[in-house]
């Protein structure tokens, strides 16, 4: 296949979904933990094909929901400087810190700017010397290593101006960790385009020590319902492994240059993340070596208010696939795409989004 629509034909779906029905005998749990998977889920409703043996629930496969409040609020400390400039993605300027949002702060007079690459912003601090620019670095393997590429241009070129607030973080911890809690899983659909840049070895660990298996898969429906396939056909053989769907993007190796470039300007450090606490080695942190582009030590975030949850808000037992959006009293009442209490449904990669717009 070759081309979107053979991605999405009604018979080929249909027919996967005979076959998953087929061959599925004993109830299981399969986890996306890709935002991406979990709204072409819910949009092409998935779940409504599957037999009752079969469940999908989401895990915490959205950057900008498991990063912290705390995160925001030292954002916002750096945007209240008259000297700072906020050059960030846009879903990033509506997601609640814990008295304010950075939209709040731009209708406030804060320079916040809205950029579409983070070259764009190296190149607004290259344009305005006098201004100290910095990049809220969210997300996981699929983005890290464009942010490593601006860091190195801005170390090679002496931008003295251009600084990364790194938040980026890498998956397996996270998925390890779930299992180490508890959380019923019988096999994970493992992440398209962070594969594309790790490859799948990064989870060869999770057949080995958890007995469950991972398929990499792509976000259209043929490639979702065939790696559900891959995953049941996987348990009802007793034969958990890592197998790679989506195979006309995800190399075994991955992206050979992007890792290097990765293990370049970053290293592994703790990291908080919403729903689990902090995870060991789970968050990428900037090298010693590029410290004069690390936001955290070059700014300072005084004036930064204590952390606090949201009241009400269940978005860290949802990433866990503990419970669903529509479990928590607040869903598509106190909160909604327009005004959201938690960060899972602001992201356009949150669960509490993708139900609020296709599931409701």
């Amino acid at each position: 296949m070759k081309y979107i629509d053979e991605y999405r034909d009604r018979e080929t779906v249909q027919a996967l979904a005979r076959e998953i029905k087929r061959i599925s005998k004993r109830p299981v749990k399969l986890m996306e933990v890709c935002g991406g998977h979990t709204m072409s889920i819910q949009k092409f409703g998935l779940p409504a094909l599957l037999p009752e043996t079969v469940e999908l629930i989401s895990g915490p496969g959205c950057p900008v929901c498991v990063t912290s409040r705390s995160y925001i609020d030292k954002a916002i400390a750096f945007c209240r400087q008259k000297d700072v400039v906020i050059a960030t993605y846009g879903d990033l300027i509506r997601v609640p810190g814990s008295e304010s949002t950075l939209e709040k702060e731009r209708a406030g007079g804060a320079q916040i700017r809205v950029v579409y690459s983070i070259m764009d912003a190296l190149q607004m601090a290259r344009e305005n010397p006098d201004k100290k620019i910095v990049f809220p670095g969210i997300g996981f393997e699929t983005t890290a290593p464009g942010t490593a590429v601006a860091i190195l241009e801005a170390y090679k070129e002496g931008v003295p101006n251009f600084f990364v607030f790194s938040a980026h973080k890498v998956m397996p911890p996270a998925m390890a960790a779930l299992i180490d809690e508890g959380v019923k899983i019988n096999g994970y659909i493992g992440p398209g385009h962070v594969s594309t840049i790790t490859g799948k070895g990064i989870y060869m660990d999770i057949p080995v020590k958890f007995g469950l298996g991972v398929v990499i898969s792509g976000f259209e429906p043929v490639d979702l319902m065939q790696s559900v396939l891959m995953l049941v056909r996987q348990i009802e053989d007793g034969n958990p492994q890592v197998e790679i769907q989506y195979k006309r993007v995800v190399k075994p190796d991955g992206n050979v240059k992007a890792q290097q470039m990765m293990e370049e300007v970053f290293v592994l450090g703790d990291d908080w993340w919403r729903g689990l606490g902090i995870l060991k080695k789970s968050g990428l942190k900037i090298r010693p070596k590029y410290a004069a582009h690390d936001a955290e030590v070059n700014i300072s975030s005084e004036g930064m208010v204590a952390l606090r949850e949201p009241k009400g808000c269940i978005c860290g037992e949802v990433l866990k696939g503990l419970k669903k959006p529509k479990d928590c009293t607040l869903f598509a009442k106190a909160c909604t795409p327009r005004d959201p209490v938690g960060s899972c449904m602001v992201s356009g990669e949150g669960a509490c989004q993708a139900y609020y717009l296709y599931n409701r």
